[in-house]
């Protein structure tokens, strides 16, 4: 295969040397039932506890309080049908879900199956760049509210919400409700995006569930996490052994497990290094899309970066570029930029196939022509500014050979 220049972190990275060395023990040698009280089976076992204690020093957390899963994905589902069945338990009927309107889907999919069942979901508007505004999940919070879900960073345009303001809202409510014997809001957010670039501690972030991806942090796939706070009401799904507390039996991913919590504390290890490495690239790239005609970038514009603020004080994930071209076809100019060489993407691979235009810039109030003209970047860690000048040269003939082209047609 021809060698490509990776531009769709967002979407899968490549999984670093020291996470596939980390893995390899148990790949081979150390394969035994971490359930099995072997000497192999107590060695994964060993291995596994580490691997929570390596997670929880991350997330500021206790080992208990991560379940291990198969992945992002199957994490959000354990938190929204979770904390649903929880409830259902306690009150006998469905009662009310927020989430924002540009979740990812594995978020929208599982509240969509949840509105089939009887429960009311609640959306929170985004403005046009993407941020929710606390005030607003203030007055959304009725007495029968569950659940709050929004993601911390979304996937496609790279808007990082205001988690920490967010959560005051919730503990704000969940002051009031302890005073009246009712039980607590529970509030999820979905970090697969952040996990590599952005803060995890979660007594900062004031969540109670909390879902990472390894895909995403240049780990293994078919790995993840679920922060569960201590004291938070949530049902398994999968049932079984009794494995991660029960919360999600069947044997472990002994090497998936490995390379998730190796991946994670390298990312938080080298974040400010990572940071400010894609930070420069992306205002370098931002600089030079900017003057390729008909090109408008979609999301938060490329705020400086503060060392000692929070999350250095940036409003969107370093090295997430989204941007549309008037008058072309995204998938079009997706498929150009492939021959020529490069991987990018129209939107979030979770959606590829479908011909609406993404869901997340038609919330921001994008026009619906202009939404299906987009293109997704997301830089690595590898990525030069060399790669990035060649791709404004292809991109910018490319964007006049297809505007031609439709003038001709």
């Amino acid at each position: 295969m021809k060698s490509k220049i990776y531009l769709d972190n967002a979407a899968s990275t490549k999984p670093a040397k020291a996470v596939l060395d980390a893995m390899k023990p148990y790949l081979k040698g150390y394969f035994g039932n971490p359930s099995s009280l072997h000497e192999l089976g107590v060695s994964s076992r060993q291995a596994i506890d580490g691997a929570r204690e390596q997670v929880a020093g991350v997330l500021n957390s206790r080992p208990s309080e991560i379940i291990f899963t198969g992945g992002g994905t199957e994490s959000i589902n354990l938190a929204i049908f979770g904390v649903a069945k929880a409830y259902l338990k306690l009150h006998k009927k469905p009662g009310r879900i927020i989430v924002s309107k540009i979740e990812h889907e594995a978020v929208l999919e599982s509240v969509k199956a949840l509105e089939a069942d009887g429960w009311k979901i609640d959306f929170l508007q985004v403005d046009k760049l993407g941020f929710v505004n606390p005030k607003d999940l203030s007055k959304l919070i009725k007495p029968d509210t569950a659940l709050v879900s929004v993601m911390y960073a979304n996937n496609e345009v790279g808007t990082i919400q205001p988690l920490v303001q967010l959560g005051s809202v919730i503990a704000g409510v969940n002051r009031n409700r302890r005073l009246k014997k009712l039980s607590n809001v529970v509030f999820h957010t979905d970090a697969c995006q952040a996990g590599g670039n952005l803060e995890l501690d979660v007594q900062k972030l004031k969540v109670d569930l909390l879902t990472l991806n390894g895909s995403k942090i240049n780990g293994p796939k078919g790995a993840g996490i679920l922060f569960v706070r201590t004291g938070t009401k949530i049902e398994p799904l999968i049932y079984g052994g009794g494995q991660e507390r029960g919360l999600r039996s069947g044997t472990e991913n002994t090497p998936a497990i490995i390379g998730f919590a190796t991946a994670l504390q390298l990312a938080q290890k080298n974040r400010l290094k990572n940071v400010k490495t894609l930070h420069s690239l992306q205002t370098f790239l931002e600089t030079n899309l900017k003057k390729i005609s008909g090109v408008t970038i979609n999301g938060p514009k490329n705020s400086k970066l503060i060392q000692d603020e929070f999350n250095f004080g940036l409003l969107k994930l370093p090295g997430t570029i989204n941007f549309s071209v008037k008058n072309t076809e995204g998938e079009s100019l997706m498929l150009y930029l492939d021959a020529a060489g490069f991987a990018v993407a129209t939107g979030s691979a979770c959606t590829t196939g479908s011909e609406d235009p993404s869901h997340v810039l038609l919330a921001m109030g994008v026009e619906p022509v202009l939404a299906k003209s987009t293109i997704r970047l997301s830089l690595g860690y590898d990525v030069t500014k060399a790669n990035l000048s060649k791709l404004t040269t292809v991109l910018s003939k490319t964007v006049d050979m297809l505007k031609k082209t439709k003038q001709e047609i």
